[in-house]
């Protein structure tokens, strides 16, 4: 049972100078704040030769190609970059330490040992991507989180690859303990020629869904118009918004129930509809958000973004937010009157993860073993990634680890 509070990740650089070891690779935003960011930075003074360490936190926004488009220009715009001088230390070795994990690591590693510790700043988004077409192979799009350590003469100077590490990172957000009041919708429509009007209203039984729970709209209907009501389309759109140059938003339905259901003029309808939003029933549609997820397998539909008051007009990157849309089909008032138009309603809701169990607090005196991980691209599949940079992302496996203490 590898509980994930003794598994750390590792990953050395191809010519040994630096090595990253960290206690996790999720970061749980929670909104009013955000984890920091801390691991170890393991430095070899012979692969050094004199340079200095860095590393950097940074949030990048993907699109396009991996690589260049044609004309030459790369897909990418960082939207956070923080870096800190590692080595030689700005300050004490020990002052640097904020968490247990930090303090573990460098008992276990020794005198090269050098602590790093980032803080989020409260205005990005969390890990996502859009799904690409199935034909789009190598085009991305998608907000990346990535620790990035490296050895050089100066901060600004040539780095090369060899001596360069990247960690790919997430920053996820889960359900909030306190739910908002379960949303409800109503509207009243008048009709040309029709004396009374028609009532509809749409109402869930909560705010939050988790991912892969089924949703139940009540529909009511009071049809009091001289019109006939054909059809009732009941969906949930999902609305990406990319900010980036300009404000643009996508909305892809992703779960539909239409039965062909109608309500004459002057009668009524209750009727209970349920909709289940998975990313299975949506697997090669292009443009759909997902979570940034650590195997391709297990991701899921994007989480709807919360964002702390106050800062919504600064946040870059993707936005996703869900509604549950109701669209009854009015038909005219005699038979064969091809005249049709629509009443719509939107319901929005939130889909989330629960928080994982908090409650699996270990007591600091039981020293767990430690679990060394390579820190390999294959935990992140469905995130995408620098695959050119590969090669200079193999860790040098044991014999570039260091001898227990």
């Amino acid at each position: 049972n590898m509980s994930s509070k003794n598994v750390v990740f590792k990953k050395i650089s191809k010519d040994k100078s630096v090595g990253v070891y960290m206690g996790k690779r999720d970061f749980v935003d929670r909104v009013d704040s955000v984890d920091p960011v801390d691991g170890i930075i393991l430095i070899d003074h012979e692969a050094l030769q004199g340079r200095k360490v860095f590393v950097t936190l940074s949030c990048t926004f993907r699109y396009g190609r991996d690589d260049v488009d044609v004309i030459g220009i790369a897909f990418r715009r960082e939207l956070y970059l923080s870096t800190r001088q590692v080595y030689p230390p700005l300050q004490d070795r020990e002052k640097g330490i904020h968490s247990r994990t930090q303090a573990r690591l460098m008992r276990k590693l020794g005198d090269n040992a050098y602590p790093f510790f980032f803080e989020f700043p409260d205005n990005l988004p969390c890990s996502v991507c859009l799904q690409p077409a199935p034909h789009d192979v190598g085009k991305q799009c998608a907000v990346e989180f990535e620790i990035k350590a490296f050895s050089a003469e100066s901060q600004d100077a040539k780095v090369r690859k060899r001596s360069t590490v990247k960690l790919l990172i997430r920053k996820v957000q889960f359900a909030p303990e306190s739910e908002g009041e379960a949303p409800s919708v109503e509207t009243t429509r008048d009709f040309l020629m029709s004396d009374k009007p028609l009532h509809v209203k749409a109402t869930l039984d909560k705010e939050i869904y988790y991912h892969g729970e089924p949703i139940k709209v009540h529909v009511s209907v009071t049809n009091n118009s001289s019109k006939n009501i054909k059809n009732i389309i009941v969906s949930v759109d999902q609305v990406s918004t990319v900010v980036l140059y300009s404000n643009d938003s996508y909305v892809k339905s992703v779960a539909i129930e239409e039965f062909g259901d109608s309500v004459s003029a002057g009668a009524t309808l209750e009727k209970v509809y349920t909709l289940l939003p998975l990313l299975a029933n949506n697997r090669e549609r292009r443009g759909i958000a997902l979570d940034g997820k650590l195997k391709h397998e297990d991701t899921n539909l994007a989480s709807s973004s919360i964002i702390k008051e106050g800062v919504l007009k600064e946040v870059l990157g993707i936005m996703v937010s869900y509604r549950v849309m109701v669209k009854l089909i009015v038909g005219g008032s005699v038979p064969f009157d091809l005249c049709c138009s629509e009443v719509g309603l939107e319901v929005p809701f939130k889909l989330m993860h629960p928080k994982p169990d908090a409650g699996k607090k270990s007591s600091p005196e039981i020293e767990e073993e430690m679990i060394f991980h390579e820190f390999k691209r294959s935990y992140l599949k469905g995130m995408m990634a620098d695959d050119d940079d590969e090669e200079g992302n193999v860790s040098g496996g044991d014999e570039a680890a260091p001898k227990e203490k």
